[in-house]
């Protein structure tokens, strides 16, 4: 069999799938639960690579990605072509390719640090020129092209797959993930913007927390006081879970499969629940103890509520601000788009509720995993990945630096102050219109959903689906003359490092919160803790 590999290098995890490259058939997927950079978004990841290196960056996605291949079953002699998709930031650390230009808006900063704009352009090469990979001598590494340095493959195949390109219509796309990639068209012309919606749409950063895996709670809904739990089933498909007492816990009806985390489609539809119940009245949760109670142990806390407020408020900042660019208002907004795990398990009344599609969305459609699927696309055909780099190309487009826009400042301040301040919807709305923002309405009645694929990644292949729940990847250094404390390892919140007696660290990467924590560092009474003495290790 001629053995090819396409993968998606997302900020939340890496899913990858092996291929027949005769018969174009799939024979198997797997998927990370987390990107193997420490940290839960796209900035730890830029901030990781630029203080810390871009050899050490790659180091970890070179690794995770071969233990992928090895998970895939495939061997270096077998494979012929390797595939990848996704954002700027995580193509460019796998192809150890600089990112500086995409690390600073400022034009500037730029000439300042003398950072020279690099060429994202589609290529073909060796994948054995990539470092880590010299064993694959007969494979062929194929690279799909950014729309701008800042606007990368993964918001072309998101254009691309929901039909913008030949459309006149004024529609919306988003990739509803850690890094939200959005792209609004509006006569002729794309706008596009990225939101660091952070990981809690990914199920990160919520207690108990998970990405769309088997075993995980994608959606819950209410049986009159009691809440049914719908789980991820062995094959992705969702399966009737528990029916309970979210007030206590109490287990009312048994269901067909056991969870063992939520999903960020899970959260949204149990604060959509929750909040048509009257058991969240923001910003808190309205029960004794200030938890909802899901099968299994789960538990849906305020500080969950927090984190989830954040990432939805940052979406919809993002819409108001890309309608601000192109100088219409929300309620123009009739078409959306959604796409990503998130966008294809969530329930899209729902997300339409608590305002993840825009209130006056009368058409939805939920497209799967873009990235992946045009990954696969340009595997299989080298003129599709040439088609592609004519309509990069062609694409007449605006990007909104979403870091250096008063608008969304503005939009996502409102957006924190309804969320986690308890401001009442009438008083954002005033203030949007005193900021002249483009408004928000009230959610219309009429919403058309159309639900193109069934799982984010439609087929999985004979040989299934497996979770590489350890990517495999870790930091690690000798700290000499090391007192023996474990401070280190006993403030890590995610149980990522280990200590061993002889002084020598061990952090498992994706498990590590990165420079949003650092208490490793922090923690050392002799500071002899220094993060640019890590290197990259094995398994």
């Amino acid at each position: 069999m001629k053995t090819g590999v396409a993968i998606d290098l997302g900020t939340s995890g890496f899913r990858a799938q092996k291929i027949d490259l005769k018969s174009g058939e799939i024979k198997k997927t797997v998927i990370t639960l987390r990107n193997p950079l420490p940290g839960a978004n796209v900035m730890d990841h830029l901030d990781f690579a630029i203080h810390y290196g871009l050899d050490k960056a790659h180091g970890l996605s070179a690794t995770a990605v071969k233990n992928i291949l090895n998970e895939l079953g495939v061997k270096p002699e077998e494979m012929e072509r390797f595939a990848i998709c996704g954002n700027p930031i995580q193509l460019s650390i796998f192809q150890g390719i600089p990112i500086e230009d995409l690390a600073y808006a400022g034009e500037r900063k730029k000439e300042k640090y003398h950072i020279q704009e690099q060429n994202r352009d589609s290529r073909i090469i060796p994948l054995s020129e990539i470092a880590g990979f010299e064993e694959f001598q007969n494979c062929k590494l194929i690279v799909p092209p950014a729309i701008k340095h800042e606007v990368g493959a993964d918001a072309l195949a998101l254009i691309v797959k929901a039909g913008m390109i030949e459309s006149d219509e004024i529609a919306i796309a988003t990739d509803y993930g850690t890094n939200a990639e959005m792209a609004l068209k509006s006569n002729g012309i794309i706008y596009t913007g990225s939101a660091a919606a952070g990981p809690a749409l990914e199920g990160q950063e919520i207690e108990y927390g998970s990405i769309a895996s088997p075993h995980t709670i994608c959606d819950v809904e209410f049986e009159g006081n009691n809440l049914r739990c719908y789980v991820l089933d062995r094959d992705m498909k969702t399966a009737k879970g528990d029916l309970i007492n979210p007030k206590t816990g109490e287990v009312v009806e048994k269901g067909e499969v056991t969870a063992k985390g939520i999903t960020g489609t899970g959260v949204i539809a149990l604060i959509e629940a929750g909040m048509r119940n009257k058991l969240i009245v923001l910003p808190k949760i309205q029960t004794p103890e200030g938890v909802l109670y899901l099968q299994d142990g789960i538990k849906f806390t305020n500080n969950d509520l927090i984190e989830a407020g954040r990432a939805i408020g940052a979406l919809r900042a993002g819409h108001i601000t890309l309608c601000a660019a192109a100088g219409i208002e929300m309620e123009d907004l009739k078409i959306a788009h959604m796409s990503g795990a998130a966008g294809t398990y969530m329930d899209a009344a729902k997300a339409h509720q608590v305002g993840m599609i825009p209130y006056n969305a009368n058409y939805v459609s939920q497209i799967g995993n873009t990235s992946l699927t045009v990954a696969r696309e340009i595997l299989l055909s080298e003129d599709r990945l040439w088609e592609l780099q004519t309509i990069a190309k062609q694409i007449l487009g605006t990007h909104v630096m979403f870091a250096t826009s008063e608008a969304f400042k503005e939009a996502y301040l409102l957006e924190l102050a309804y969320w986690n301040e308890g401001m009442a919807f009438k008083m954002l709305q005033k203030f949007l219109k005193k900021k002249k923002l483009p408004m928000l309405s009230e959610p219309s009645t009429i919403l058309k959903i159309d639900r193109q694929v069934e799982r984010d990644i439609p087929v999985l292949g004979e040989e299934g689906l497996e979770v590489l729940e350890k990517v495999g990847t870790y930091l690690t250094m000798v700290i000499e003359d090391c007192q023996g404390c474990k401070k280190c390892a006993k403030v890590c919140p995610n149980g990522a490092l280990r200590m061993e007696d002889n002084g020598l660290v061990k952090i498992r990467t994706d498990l590590c919160d990165g420079a949003n924590c650092q208490r490793c560092l922090h923690a050392c009474p002799d500071d002899r803790f220094k993060w640019e003495n890590l290197t990259v290790a094995g398994i």
